[in-house]
């Protein structure tokens, strides 16, 4: 199944990899001929995008898992221990987001549930990553943060707090594990078409691609290259590094009147 054979041998652990960007990236890996392991709540959505990954050639087992439990996630690396006997690379996509409100407004178990699945997740993955990674060889950790852990968002209070933590974390384990040959970084995407903008709609997918100098939504094949990138030796010098994937957005601010006039805002979303 392998194309470019860039993870022959290899071992990738992707947790949140039930749908979107984990879904995506799970495969990816296994293209590039990785052993998959996949980590969810959904154990369902795991088996039948395992089933998938086997069917297309590649090797994938599902562990459903809490991220926020930390019992939960010494298993899964136990697991993927135990079945293919190393840890070369993982992906800590779990997400999850407090309602859309004004701060004052926001229900606290709402706002917990953010902190505990982005920042509590993404703490106890690293924790028992670390542990299992070929300490002097190349691991490889990347954390899922977002343009909003960047900059402030208004109404996305808890989501915002717990991309900036993964951030936070992602920068302390990097430097704490650059002398062991362990490597962490960070992606922040902006607008993705994932199955939450698609099922938002046409005029929401329109909108978002009008928030990004280049007038597009990502793609999650985008997301899925610059993680697999940061995990392959080409990145062997890169880690602390938060990379935005989002078409502009982090850069700054264009004025509406530089944008050229034309078809490309209403094809930006298809």
């Amino acid at each position: 199944m392998s194309e470019t054979g860039t993870f022959d041998g290899r071992v990738a652990l992707v947790a949140g990899a039930s749908r979107g960007i984990g879904a995506g990236t799970a495969r990816a890996f296994a293209r590039e001929g990785a052993a998959v392991v996949l980590a969810a709540r959904d154990g369902q959505a795991l088996e039948s995008l395992a089933a998938r990954i086997r069917a297309e050639g590649g090797r994938a087992i599902a562990v459903p898992t809490d991220v926020g439990d930390a019992a939960a996630m010494e298993r899964l690396v136990a697991t993927t221990l135990d079945t293919y006997g190393r840890l070369d690379a993982a992906f800590n996509n779990a997400t999850d987001g407090s309602s859309l409100a004004p701060l004052a407004e926001i229900d606290p178990e709402d706002f917990d549930r953010a902190i505990r699945t982005n920042i509590r997740g993404t703490f106890l993955g690293m924790k028992y990553q670390i542990a299992a990674m070929p300490h002097g060889s190349g691991g490889a950790i990347v954390n899922m943060a977002s343009i909003a852990g960047l900059h402030g968002v208004a109404g996305l209070a808890g989501y915002t707090a717990g991309k900036a933590g993964i951030i936070a974390l992602t920068r302390v384990a990097a430097l704490e594990y650059a002398d062991q040959g362990i490597r962490v970084n960070a992606v922040a995407p902006g607008p993705i078409l994932t199955h939450r903008l698609e099922a938002a709609g046409e005029r929401a997918q329109l909108l978002a691609a009008e928030a990004t100098p280049m007038r597009r939504v990502g793609r999650v094949a985008e997301v899925s290259a610059a993680v697999l990138w940061l995990c392959s030796d080409q990145a062997s010098f890169v880690t602390g590094a938060v990379l935005p994937i989002d078409g502009g957005q982090f850069a700054g601010v264009k004025p509406a009147q530089m944008y050229r006039q034309g078809p490309e805002t209403e094809r930006s979303a298809s």
